[in-house]
């Protein structure tokens, strides 16, 4: 049933899978429990009512596990985004009206906590000297802890634009925790990936639109304000830290050291 390969990431790659569906294969040096683990957030998150591909079953593949889920078909906002950027501030705010419905869904209990998730994190971080992670952690506990749906990974490259609406995709880092903190995250993700060693000089003007937008639009309909969001992008730039992409260490360092 395994057909041609068509997305691949760090972790997994993503292949169809009969008329209907795509396995998405996790990668030989991942955990073995890493699909069980996502199956079993994804089936949470999808009985909370959030728009996410359902999930089928659990497979191996060569000895390698993977997930089958049901095929959502179109582009991701992220390469809508890149075939025009004047379309930049326009899915900035669907983007959004998304995290915004998202963050209203009622909380999921059983989903791990994002506090624990960043300490644990922060703590792995190698580049920040033991001060530096000190003072993070010192900063993260004095954070409102709260119980939101969080997706943990959201920007434009996980939104598919399907003919049924936009499709919410990769929910292996989805917590229950601070909805600013879950937006300050995709600041960290979309400036980022503009910001990282090698990316185009042109890309970065696109990025601060995006973010810019994201959050103007968010702020009109979910209580919060800049500042808060402002508060929670040096932890969470140093959790990121802990994920070891070297293109982003010395901009995420940055991030820390000038806003901490």
């Amino acid at each position: 049933m395994l057909g041609r390969r068509v997305a691949e990431g760090r972790t997994a790659e993503v292949y169809l899978w009969g008329e209907a569906q795509v396995l998405k294969l996790f990668r030989e040096w991942m955990p073995p429990g890493a699909a069980d683990y996502e199956a079993r957030i994804a089936r949470l998150v999808e009985a909370a009512g959030a728009p996410v591909p359902a999930v089928d079953d659990l497979v191996e593949v060569e000895g390698r596990r993977g997930i089958v889920y049901e095929r959502v078909v179109g582009p991701s906002m992220m390469d809508l985004m890149q075939a025009d950027p004047a379309t930049v501030p326009r899915y900035a705010y669907l983007l959004a009206e998304l995290h915004a419905a998202l963050h209203a869904h009622p909380a999921v209990p059983e989903l791990p906590s994002q506090r624990a998730r960043l300490q644990d994190r922060i703590a792995a971080a190698e580049p920040l000297s033991p001060a530096a992670k000190s003072a993070v952690l010192e900063a993260l506990a004095r954070m409102p802890e709260e119980g939101t749906l969080c997706h943990g990974d959201f920007h434009p490259g996980n939104i598919i634009m399907a003919e049924r609406g936009p499709v919410i995709i990769d929910w292996v880092d989805a917590t229950r925790g601070s909805a600013a903190a879950d937006v300050a995250r995709t600041w960290v993700l979309v400036m980022g990936h503009a910001c990282y060693d090698g990316t185009p000089e042109w890309v970065r003007p696109l990025a601060r639109q995006c973010c810019a937008g994201h959050l103007r639009r968010y702020a009109e309909l979910q209580p919060i304000t800049e500042e808060e969001v402002a508060a929670w992008i040096p932890i969470v730039a140093a959790a990121r830290l802990a994920e070891n992409i070297p293109e982003a260490r010395g901009w995420l360092v940055s991030v820390v050291e000038d806003r901490g």
